[in-house]
């Protein structure tokens, strides 16, 4: 005869190994979303929208994208990864670490330049950024940011109102390339800087008071497209995939309208190479 302590710890276990096969012990607790810094004050929002309506916490880690990517690629765990540009999220496609199903461009951003409010070098259109001695600030190249604004370099001095020697000389008045757009706003608020490359949308009313944008011509400007997508290695894809929803959602394109990005209709993410 089964002694009865042992037939409830018998019937306890099988009850918690069923419940783990069902997926019960799957519910997350905590999702995982690495997520470009220029997003940081949208998602931010995203994300406490998201902790209320799914009862699951989001953890963010806001940082370059190209930095994400490494981070990634090293090992690092995420459910959800959005990036400033599709050459992150592309390199990560190629790795075979995405659930290439889940990929979608989800908004649009553009490049400004930002001043300091009282603006002491009076930078007032692209033609003063060749000005001598002028403190330039910017991403660095595999930041996406970054990236975007030496293609706009490279646009202004292949076109000859600005003048032959354009380019370089806008190079040489770049003193610091910054692996984060947040590092460039900053710096510039900072008055670190006479100018700097940014998004559009890290011009927050919270920075209002602190930089101002000038802006750049859509003729010579770069529209980023952002894409987000599900970790191939996630433990939660569901519950990835319904943060996505939300992100594309008609909520979430109007959060990130608030913060200066543009909506798009939801679209695989393009291919490179």
């Amino acid at each position: 005869m089964i002694n009865k302590n042992v037939l409830m710890a018998l019937i306890a276990a099988l009850f918690l190994a069923s419940a783990s096969y069902a997926g019960f012990a799957e519910e997350p607790k905590e999702l995982t979303v690495f997520t470009a810094a220029s997003l940081t004050g949208a998602f931010s929002e995203i994300g406490s929208l998201y902790e209320e309506m799914a009862d699951t916490d989001v953890a963010f880690n806001f940082d370059g994208s190209q930095n994400l990517r490494t981070q990634i690629e090293n090992g690092a765990y995420a459910d959800v990864f959005a990036s400033a540009n599709t050459k992150q999220m592309n390199a990560l496609k190629r790795d075979q670490l995405m659930n290439n199903s889940s990929i979608i461009i989800f908004t649009k951003n553009k490049l400004s330049l930002i001043v300091p409010k009282d603006n002491p070098a009076r930078i007032s259109n692209l033609t003063d950024l060749a000005k001598p001695g002028l403190k330039i600030i910017m991403g660095t190249k595999d930041v996406p940011v970054g990236d975007y604004a030496l293609q706009i370099i490279n646009r202004l001095g292949n076109d000859s109102a600005y003048g032959p020697d354009y380019k370089a000389r806008v190079m040489d008045n770049i003193i610091s390339q910054e692996t984060t757009v947040n590092y460039v706003v900053t710096k510039v608020a900072l008055g670190e800087a006479d100018v700097g490359f940014a998004y559009v949308s890290d011009v927050t009313k919270d920075l209002a008071s602190r930089v101002d944008k000038v802006d750049i011509p859509d003729e010579y400007n770069v529209i980023g497209e952002y894409p987000i997508g599900v970790l191939l290695h996630s433990k939660y894809p569901a519950k990835s995939q319904d943060f996505i929803n939300l992100v594309t959602s008609e909520q979430g394109k109007a959060i990130l309208e608030k913060y200066g990005f543009s909506a798009v209709h939801s679209s695989p993410a393009k291919a490179e190479g």
